[in-house]
């Protein structure tokens, strides 16, 4: 697969996906066993791939926050707090 291919696959690739390729990434840098190309290369992967990474839990983190709010204004009901617990007994 040539990077354009990888780049290109990378929307596609589910949080968990891209984040086990991050790590397979890191774990290849790490070892230390390329060649400077092949070292830059994985570099920017893993750049691009953590960049997909923060876009998908900022995406959620959105997709929560509205449904939060949306059960808010159908129920009137104020019982979650900031942290998503309940101000009760801490559960949610």
């Amino acid at each position: 697969m040539t990077q354009k291919e990888r780049r290109d696959a990378a929307p596609e690739m589910s949080f968990e996906e891209a984040f086990r390729r991050l790590e397979e990434t890191a774990q290849a840098l790490e070892e230390g066993n390329l060649t400077l190309d092949e070292a830059a290369r994985l570099y920017e992967e893993g750049m691009n791939v953590a960049k997909l990474c923060n876009r998908l839990l900022s995406a959620t983190e959105v997709r929560i926050t509205r449904l939060k709010n949306a059960y808010l204004e159908e129920t009137g009901d104020a019982f979650l707090n900031d942290d998503g617990l309940d101000d009760e007994d801490g559960l949610a």
